[in-house]
């Protein structure tokens, strides 16, 4: 046997499966071949949807479900080294120790547990190490040093039968979270995007400490009825008898696992604090979810909670840390024991990508003046001064403003799907009902067949918060559009929001980075795999700040006093609403007090002035582009792309060579796009004639590019068909057509085959056998090409 003409699928069962099993690992308990660990980027083309690449390890080798080894195979005409870098790359991804790589002839092992010489090693085929040997390996690396952490790292995960596992994120997210508290960290942050799975990571971690019987008695606290619906209903139902949800402040100490809201332990005098009714060293577990809301209060009697139980171990869940110079999340739980990011989130296929339209009104941009006597509709004189984004809706309304935000939205919706579920944020309760009313006037057909197209979701509106479950619920048709405020920031699962638009000014980056957070979520059964964020208060700024995504930073100084009474929620702006900590609704403030100048120099209130004819229009709506770290791209999209395409081809001699002797050009295409390049907007910005090899050379190399019909009469006029038979000649030219049409990838696919006109002249196979076989009719495709660039 030839090892050199064995392909890698033929190594790795013929000698590195053997290896493994030899070394004493169990095959079918153990050892996982080709598993895909991630979804593969959605990437967004007009309103088409393409998944990326997804990331495969050929081998990962666990103890019981612990991942403690990743294997890269390579066929044997590569080096036994040939993989090691992927392999590492993985393994980063994954947090696992031990790292092989294998051409069939033996092993690279590189042990990320050490620092010396010894850190990578050439292994014969039989040295493979053993299950205990690498199981000692991962212990060193995470630090489990006591024969109770081993018993905690050990325990499985729940499983209800239905095969659902955690995904490779979560996974390390409740590793490490287990493993520190079984190391003894008593205060513990993760950081998980919006849409990312918090509760299940939650329930799984519960479930583990709980079994291995390292937690009898846990509590988790949210502070909103629907997170403890939500979570009660979905994966903490399978506690079942061993849960209870704390109501009307009444305490049964016979249960193991309690969901409460912190309003429902706590409340303004001491008799209503019912949490006190337990001892403080009743529970061992506090799970504390959105820990960067009002958990840590300094004022609050919510911390009271917290500090009565100091004696448990604390863990804090948020998608948004809370760090600036005043507030620290990190200051309380130290630093994260893992980050999932948005943007990670994004790359790995698990989270929806985004488009953002940004619209600029006149008022927004230009401010408003009053005319000198203008009156607001009671009669009222509107104080002379120039009013901005930062007024509007809060202290002066204008209805046309609102009306043409409503316009607006409707004739997106019109252009892309009127039934796409859509959530309008706004300044107050009062622009949400407002709001909706502008909506349902443009929408008025879709509206008198179901007047629940539209409706304003927000604290105060019972009938609205009735429709919160059937807008969230992908199978409901309507509530379509939802107006709100605040109430649908945080803990809506909306797994089917299209579109978001904020029409509410917007400083805090949490709350920013909470709404955003609606549309993350992915949905394949509704085709809901990217969604829109309509701007008109340029709120998307936020992308921009370096805060958005990844790490938090530690902005506040350490102080010596790391006290929990130090930590506040967040600082209230004078754009920040603030929410009532009962029913987690909107508290609509008195109109603010200003200075009116009278003989007392007394302050009077000034209440919110509604006015009309006024002049509003749209200045500008344009698409804002992002890069591969999702931050907006400030230079012009031809300059960004040729700046990327550059990096990667030094001279027009570079690409050309590339394109020339690619196999597909689509694999260069695909190349293009990981890298950052947004192919189907330069299709837009240039000519969607333009075939992406002359597009590249005119933006990239400034070359004058020619059209794809262009491109094929050129070949037409050289009637180089005439060496071929008069069927297969039939198929070329019908293939000449199709790249004229659609571009050259779409004649690089067998798939092609079976569309007309293809058809009309037989099956795939016959088509083929025109050409002789499979591989002559793929080399006369590649004569096509190389005809069709032959100029260049």
């Amino acid at each position: 046997m030839d090892k050199k003409k064995l392909s890698e699928r033929d190594i790795c069962t013929k000698f590195i499966t053997p290896a493994i099993q030899n070394a004493g690992w169990n095959l079918q308990s153990q050892v996982l071949e080709e598993v895909t660990f991630t979804d593969g980027k959605i990437y967004v083309r007009g309103k088409l949807t393409a998944r990326g690449e997804r990331k495969r390890a050929d081998y990962l080798l666990y103890y019981q479900d612990n991942p403690i080894a990743i294997i890269e195979a390579k066929d044997n005409k590569h080096s036994v080294r040939a993989g090691i870098q992927q392999a590492l790359n993985y393994a980063r991804i994954l947090d696992i120790p031990s790292v092989f790589s294998s051409n069939g002839d033996g092993f690279v092992y590189h042990d990320r547990t050490v620092n010396d010489d010894s850190i990578e090693t050439e292994l014969a085929l039989e040295d493979f190490p053993s299950p205990e040997a690498l199981w000692m390996k991962y212990k060193h690396y995470k630090g489990i040093v006591t024969e109770q952490g081993e018993k905690i790292a050990l325990q499985k995960y729940f499983s209800d039968g239905s095969g659902r596992k955690p995904r490779y994120y979560q996974q390390i997210a409740i590793n490490r979270t287990v493993e520190a508290i079984a190391n003894g960290q008593n205060r513990i942050l993760l950081v998980m995007a919006t849409g990312t799975g918090k509760t299940y990571t939650a329930f799984q971690i519960i479930h583990r400490l709980w079994k291995s019987g390292a937690k009898k008695r846990i509590l988790f606290l949210a502070d909103r009825t629907a997170l403890i619906d939500q979570t009660k209903r979905g994966d903490f139902k399978h506690f079942k008898d061993k849960m209870t949800v704390v109501k009307n402040r009444m305490i049964d100490k016979s249960y193991e696992i309690y969901l409460a809201l912190y309003q429902g332990l706590s409340g303004a005098d001491e008799d209503a604090n019912a949490y006190k009714q337990f001892s403080p060293d009743f529970f061992d577990l506090i799970i504390i979810d959105e820990c960067h809301r009002g958990s840590a209060k300094e004022d609050s009697a919510w911390r009271e909670i917290l500090t009565y139980f100091k004696n448990a171990t604390h863990v804090g869940l948020t998608a948004t840390p809370k760090e600036t110079k005043e507030t620290s999340n990190t200051e309380y739980f130290g630093e994260p024991v893992y980050t999932y990011s948005l943007k990670q989130g994004i790359d790995d296929g698990f989270l929806a990508p985004y488009k953002v339209i940004r619209v600029v009104l006149n008022v927004d941009a230009e401010g408003y003046r009053p005319e000198q006597g203008k009156t607001d509709k009671d009669g009222n004189e509107v104080e002379d001064r120039i009013y901005n984004r930062k007024d509007f809706d809060r202290s002066l309304v204008i209805d046309e403003r609102t009306d043409t935000v409503a316009k607006k939205v409707t004739e997106y919706l019109k252009g892309f799907d009127r039934f796409a579920k859509t959530i309008i944020f706004c300044v107050d309760i009062d622009h949400a009902e407002r709001m909706r009313n502008a909506i349902a006037r443009h929408n008025a057909d879709l509206v008198s067949e179901n007047y629940k197209y539209v409706m304003q979701i927000t604290g105060d509106n019972e009938e609205g918060k009735r429709e919160l479950d059937n807008f969230i619920n992908p199978e409901e048709k309507y509530p379509v559009v939802a107006t709100t405020s605040e109430l649908m920031t945080t803990g809506v699962d909306a797994q089917t929001c299209k579109v978001i638009v904020l029409d509410a000014n917007i400083n805090s980056m949490t709350k920013f980075k909470q709404i955003v957070g609606r549309g993350t979520r992915i949905n394949e059964e509704f085709n809901k795999l990217y969604f829109t964020i309509l701007d008109f208060r340029n709120a998307t700024d936020n992308f921009a700040d370096p805060e958005f995504d990844g790490h938090p930073l530690r902005v506040k100084p350490i102080t010596e006093d790391l006290d929990l009474e130090t930590i506040i929620d967040e600082e209230e702006t004078e754009d920040t609403p603030i929410i009532d900590e009962v029913t987690g609704d909107e508290i609509i403030m008195a109109p603010a007090v200003v200075r009116e100048p009278s003989s007392k120099d007394e302050y009077q209130k000034r209440p919110k002035q509604y006015v009309n004819g006024v002049d509003v229009s749209i200045l500008v709506s344009r698409e804002l582009y992002f890069d591969n770290d999702g931050k907006p791209i400030t230079t012009s999209l031809k300059d960004y792309t040729k700046n990327i395409i550059q990096k990667n081809f030094a001279s027009l001699d570079d690409f050309l060579l590339k394109w020339n002797t690619s196999d597909k050009k689509e694999a260069i295409i695909k190349e293009l796009q990981e890298q950052g390049v947004m192919v189907e907007s330069l299709y837009e910005a240039v000519d969607k004639q333009v075939d992406l090899f002359d597009l590249v050379c005119h933006v990239a190399f400034d070359q004058p590019p020619l059209t794809r019909k262009e491109r094929a009469n050129n070949v037409k006029k050289r009637n180089y068909f005439t060496k071929y038979g008069e069927q297969a000649r039939k198929v070329l030219e019908a293939l000449l057509d199709k790249y004229a049409d659609e571009g050259v990838e779409n004649i690089e696919s067998f798939d092609v085959l079976r569309v007309k006109p293809f058809d009309d002249f037989g099956s795939p196979l016959e088509i083929i056998s025109h050409f002789g076989n499979k591989q002559k009719y793929l080399d006369a495709v590649k004569e096509l090409e190389n005809e069709l660039y032959r100029k260049a």
